[in-house]
């Protein structure tokens, strides 16, 4: 497995990118190479030629070869006129040579693709705690709609198509080109500094790859993977994916919901989504809190914040749904609340927030 200061700007790039890059790169070290060798070859002839001092061979070569025309260092013989004449013919190709070769790299946009990939790289390397959305589809597009209307969440797209990229980055999401199940590509996007990654691809195969591959880098890492079937979704689940969902099968079942239960939905969907709620849903875990054994009557939670408790999440597993004022706080207990922005907030100073160990936060931006 590589590491992370392995890696460099070429591999931020395509293939066929990489390719070029690398080649412009040989062939700028070539360039230097050939001045070096010239300026060796200069220094060496005048000092054996003329009998000169190092440093006088070499300021002699280095003017020669600028052409700059300072005038001769010392008197030349025949000889060392020959070798000049030699020496600046030599310069003078090599030199043309060179700039025609930058000029070139300039206008295949090969420099621009250098500091380009450079500055992505800075931007990869400042995201800390941060999602990693794989794949930008309609589903992934509609993650990272949601992720920016928190307004909290920093997070960063990864595709293959160099138009998804391009829109995404015209949308304003940091994007990196790439296969995201691949090692370098994800440790390009800090999957070892990540809290959770969304396998978006629109391939089931690709989703468990990708899944596969982010917890072999990063195994405390949330997975989420999208599926078409119910058999891939079993696959991704034995893969490592901690939640998988189905887009036909939600669906299918929202579609149905709304059918049934069309006023139930619309408030649900009003709380959970959005950029224009007036009401959000919010998680807290209980870790070395105060109110550890305490009841929910008596932590007065309701009357201090105003945010409602609509179920808790033992340690086990095990939900219970509404719970009255005698249900007892337990540790390791995750509460799920439902308020405003300020009243979830207050909440977050008396308690914990979800992934206390991450120190992520997920509060929705104040109005």
């Amino acid at each position: 497995m590589p590491s992370k200061s392995s890696l460099n700007y070429q591999q931020l790039q395509p293939i066929y990118l990489q390719r070029e890059l690398l080649q412009y790169q040989r062939t700028l070290l070539a360039n230097v190479g050939i001045l070096v060798g010239l300026t060796a070859f200069g220094t060496l002839g005048y000092r054996f030629i003329e009998g000169w001092s190092w440093f006088d061979a070499l300021y002699m070569t280095i003017i020669t070869l600028a052409t700059i025309g300072y005038g001769e260092t010392n008197p030349l013989h025949f000889e060392g006129r020959i070798f000049t004449l030699t020496l600046i013919v030599m310069g003078v190709l090599s030199i043309s040579y060179i700039a025609a070769q930058f000029t070139a790299a300039i206008a295949n946009g090969h420099i621009y693709n250098i500091f380009q990939a450079r500055r992505q790289r800075k931007v990869m390397d400042a995201l800390d705690k941060h999602y990693i959305v794989c794949g930008f589809g309609r589903t992934g597009r509609q993650v990272t709609a949601e992720f920016a209307a928190e307004g909290s969440i920093s997070f960063v797209v990864i595709d293959s198509d160099p138009v998804a990229i391009e829109q995404a980055e015209l949308e304003g999401h940091p994007a990196l080109q790439g296969d995201a199940a691949l090692d370098n590509t994800l440790l390009l996007a800090g999957i070892e500094r990540a809290v959770c990654i969304v396998a978006a691809l629109p391939s089931d195969a690709e989703n468990l790859y990708t899944v596969l591959s982010a917890k072999t880098l990063n195994p405390e890492i949330r997975a989420i993977a999208r599926a078409s079937t119910e058999e891939s979704m079993q696959k991704l689940r034995r893969g490592g994916a901690d939640e998988v969902i189905s887009p036909y099968i939600t669906g299918g079942k929202r579609m149905a919901a709304v059918a049934l239960r069309p006023q139930v939905m619309d408030f649900v969907d009003g709380i959970i989504a959005g950029a224009n709620r007036s009401f959000y849903i919010e998680e807290y875990r209980i870790d070395d809190s105060s109110y550890v054994g305490v009841t929910l009557k008596k932590a007065s939670l309701r009357s201090q914040t105003g945010a409602l408790v609509l179920a808790i999440r033992r340690a086990d597993g095990d939900v219970i749904a509404g719970p009255d004022g005698n249900t007892e706080i337990l540790q390791g207990d995750v509460l799920i609340s439902m308020g405003t922005p300020e009243q979830l907030r207050a909440l977050n100073q008396i308690l914990s927030p979800l992934s206390k160990k991450t120190n992520v936060l997920r509060l929705p931006r104040m109005k």
